[in-house]
């Protein structure tokens, strides 16, 4: 299940980074990956709908969500707990 969701978010950021999912490492930070703060908030929507879950995430006042974007790991890891959550 675990896999399951981190394969889906790396399909995800890879089509917004216009990458593999192979190259997305979950030590990579979305600046890494050349991906800009519009894209950044794609990959968010994109993601909320592909696990029908709502990420506490403002665009306007990043360091000030309770949605950790420092790294694909980070952002991984936040999506499984939120999906564990819905449950």
């Amino acid at each position: 299940m675990t896999d399951d969701i981190k394969n889906r978010i790396r399909a995800i950021i890879a089509e917004q980074a216009m990458l593999e999912p192979d190259q997305i490492t979950d030590d990579a930070t979305p600046q890494d990956l050349g991906i800009d703060s519009l894209g950044l908030v794609e990959s968010i929507f994109a993601i909320e709908e592909e696990f029908d879950i709502s990420i506490p995430f403002n665009a306007n006042e990043p360091e000030k969500s309770d949605f950790d974007i420092s790294s694909m790991g980070s952002i991984i890891a936040a999506v499984e707990r939120l999906v564990a959550e819905k449950g």
